[in-house]
């Protein structure tokens, strides 16, 4: 099994939450010219984010910030996931 260093998950955190910010970023630009299930692919936490938050009656800022922190965090997990898998598929098995 391949060893999983802190280094590299600190990393790889750090690369996904800014992938993750960055993805938001342009999903949210490119929404209305581009389909449902693309913006999904570049951005699921956005879509998420909009089933998520249900229509509440508190303050627009305190909507907002709990939208951007869901989509946000949906995103980096997902860009964890698809830059892990990326490594193991580049370097398998192999001992580092």
């Amino acid at each position: 099994m391949a060893k999983f260093s802190w280094v590299q998950f600190l990393f790889f955190s750090g690369l996904a939450l800014f992938a993750g910010f960055l993805a938001l970023a342009i999903a949210v630009t490119l929404e209305p010219s581009l389909s449902a299930p693309l913006v999904a692919l570049i951005s699921p936490g956005l879509k998420l984010a909009e089933m998520v938050m249900p229509e509440t009656h508190k303050s627009f800022a305190w909507t907002f910030g709990w939208f951007l922190r869901i989509a946000i965090f949906a995103n980096m997990a997902y860009y964890f996931t698809l830059l892990n898998l990326g490594a193991y598929l580049l370097y398998g098995k192999r001992s580092v």
